[in-house]
């Protein structure tokens, strides 16, 4: 007999039907005058990881926001990533009430607003971005995927079909936004981290929210401790190894001792990892990868992770 229970599936069901963890996030837009406005969000997410000519966000809101709305008009946004203080919390709360536009909330806002960086070194008009992330995607909508070419703003009463599937107006009162990572902006400290090895204590205080639960509060907790589980180590047989790279290339070999520093490699990454190899051994002229040229290309890939 099962140990659960049937319950119903709603509208808006990952929030009325689920406790499901979501990010907070605050996504600044470019109104029509230039100015920027502020909504926070919870379903955005990584949509293009890899394999891609460009790497990509995925937005859903309801398409009479002003986030939908400014993004159908320029297709401009900032993904803004803040920390779990209450006092930037609550103002995300105070941003959310459907109906307020960017005249009704954006001058009573205590969030501090900065240029973007793309802006600063392009001159390329974009939302502004909040001093106060410890993290910004800076993002561009990608219009020409699923025919959404002729989505245009104005409407907030509901659109008409016929609707797309996963891009632009997806439905009378939805939309979904593939949003182009065009630049990720990260605060010193955090940056450093990354680069040089994540600690426990280097994570960012990040919410996490469970949508509205009721007519009376949205639930959030605090980030707290965070704890590393050890990953388990599985190490191919050089025998493995050797075979997958003796068909990577016609031209380019491997030694065993060059093999051997790529053993800890999940086996679903090495071809990925040997094509790179042989990619830096032909613009260096080189036909045979030793441990030399294994741990030049290392340094390679260190410094690019460093930049």
């Amino acid at each position: 007999m099962s140990s659960f229970e049937d319950l119903r599936i709603v509208d808006n069901f990952y929030q009325t039907s689920l406790f499901f963890p979501m990010p907070t996030v605050v996504i600044s837009t470019l109104c029509e005058d230039g100015s920027t406005s502020l909504g926070p969000y919870s379903l955005v997410q990584p949509y293009y990881v890899a394999g891609r000519d460009y790497y990509a966000m995925l937005l859903q809101c309801r398409n009479s926001s002003n986030t939908a709305q400014h993004i159908l008009a320029n297709g401009k946004c900032a993904i803004n990533f803040i920390t779990d203080e209450p006092k930037y919390f609550k103002e995300a709360v105070k941003l959310s009430w459907p109906g307020d536009t960017p005249a009704d909330k954006m001058p009573n806002c205590k969030y501090k607003l900065e240029k973007s960086l793309i802006e600063e070194t392009t001159g390329e008009k974009r939302p502004m971005v909040l001093s106060e992330a410890f993290q910004v995607i800076e993002c561009t909508w990608d219009r020409s995927l699923d025919g959404a070419e002729s989505d245009k703003p104005g409407i907030t009463t509901g659109y008409e079909g016929p609707y797309h599937d996963f891009n632009g107006i997806t439905s009378q009162f939805g939309a979904h936004f593939i949003l182009k990572v065009d630049k990720i902006l990260m605060k010193e400290k955090y940056k450093q981290a990354i680069i040089n090895g994540v600690r426990a204590k280097d994570f960012p205080p990040v919410p996490v929210d469970y949508g509205y639960r009721d007519s009376k509060n949205f639930w959030y907790h605090r980030h707290r401790r965070m704890i590393g589980e050890l990953l388990p180590v599985r190490e191919a047989s050089l025998e493995s190894v050797r075979y997958a790279a003796d068909r990577v290339d016609d031209q380019i070999k491997f030694t065993d001792d060059a093999l051997k520093m790529i053993l800890n490699v999940p086996r679903v990454f090495l071809p990925a990892v040997l094509k790179g190899c042989v990619a830096w051994a032909k613009e260096n002229g080189v036909t045979v990868i030793d441990a030399k040229e294994m741990q030049e290309i290392n340094d390679k890939r260190a410094q690019e992770k460093k930049r």
